[in-house]
């Protein structure tokens, strides 16, 4: 047993290095449990590997009964918290009237501010939000959505908990690895607030399912980190009239702002005609990024769809925000759309 152990911490440590995900590193491990098995049952008495591993193949095997009962009770366990969860976060039909003692108490800090006061908090409660990633950017846009009585917010990740997201992504646990980030997505904003409707979409954005899925929304949020999906969102925002809030970062450095060509400012397009060579803008995985970063960009972009909503201030409409964490920096720059954009430029029909 010890020469097993040894064995498959020298495989989890490998993998770690070859960032392998969590579920090959344990494939690899059950696979040397079987081959360890296989062994005692074929080979003979007094066979090398047998002996190197104990001899007898019956511990061996009732480690193996309590290790399947162990993950045959996990897995049914997230399953019923599945189903719990998307119970709990069926579509609901809009609220009318006045908000619950609970509720006003819960949001007195933005019915007292004269900017949202009680209407801004009921346009809150009838948006429609979407956000697209639940990843390192999402996870503070979810949870201060969530938290500040957005109605309902829609949210689409096709990815599971990895353990290296932990560093950055903290809408999600320790515990969540390896379920699918929708799901621990709607188990930490229903616990945040249940006033609020969460629609999670267990899929990847595509071209299939892009138009259909935007235009439930009256607000989409763009949490992605590759420029592929980024281009097709803006499109699909442009094409109809929906307001878009972007959001990118690398390593120190992350931006943010509001792309609204049916109030004549830029799309996404006008300002990055096209993607970078892939060696000019490496992801995340490739580059780094420090693990506070997505929350500043995240919050920003999270307060600039409370502005949206309820017409507050000034938003970054027509600007991007650009903040450099590494020597705490800010600045603004001003956007100006393109005659010649090919999703929303004048010459596009031409």
């Amino acid at each position: 047993m010890t020469l097993f152990l040894g064995l498959a911490a020298m495989i989890w440590g490998i993998g770690r290095l070859m960032r392998m995900p969590s579920g090959t590193r344990w494939g690899l491990i059950a696979l040397l449990y079987v081959a360890i098995v296989l062994a005692h049952l074929v080979m003979p008495e007094g066979a090398g590997v047998r002996v190197a591993f104990g001899g007898d193949a019956k511990p061996w095997l009732i480690v193996g009964v309590l290790l399947a009962t162990a993950l045959t009770y996990r897995v049914g366990l997230r399953k019923l918290r599945a189903a719990a969860a998307m119970r709990a976060v069926a579509p609901e039909p809009p609220r009318e009237g006045s908000f619950s003692p609970v509720e006003l108490e819960r949001y007195a800090r933005h019915i007292f501010l004269r900017e949202i006061g009680g209407s801004g908090q009921n346009a809150l409660r009838d948006a429609k939000v979407l956000v697209i990633g639940a990843g390192g950017l999402g996870s503070p846009v979810l949870l201060y959505l969530a938290g500040a009585g957005v109605g309902t917010i829609g949210v689409i990740d096709a990815d599971v908990v990895d353990n290296s997201n932990l560093q950055r992504q903290v809408l999600h646990s320790d515990n969540d690895i390896g379920r699918p980030k929708v799901q621990s997505a709607v188990d930490r904003m229903i616990g945040l607030n249940p006033f609020v409707t969460v629609r999670p979409y267990n899929q990847r954005f595509s071209r299939a399912n892009a138009e259909a899925l935007i235009a439930e929304y009256d607000l989409v949020l763009d949490g992605t980190d590759n420029f592929e999906t980024r281009y097709l969102v803006n499109e699909i925002c442009v094409k109809l009239g929906k307001p878009l809030i972007s959001g990118a970062l690398s390593q120190w450095e992350g931006q943010v702002s509001l792309f609204d060509p049916a109030n004549g400012t830029p799309c996404y397009q006008c300002i990055f005609p096209e993607a970078p060579a892939a060696h000019l803008a490496p992801s995340c995985a490739e580059a780094g990024v420090v693990g506070p970063l997505p929350g500043i960009i995240g919050s920003i972009m999270a307060t600039e769809a409370v502005k949206h909503i309820t017409g507050a201030g000034q938003t970054l409409r027509g600007r991007m925000l650009i903040h450099d964490a590494l020597y705490a920096e800010t600045r603004n720059i001003t956007l100006k759309p393109r005659g010649d954009c090919p999703v929303c430029g004048a010459e596009k029909d031409v």
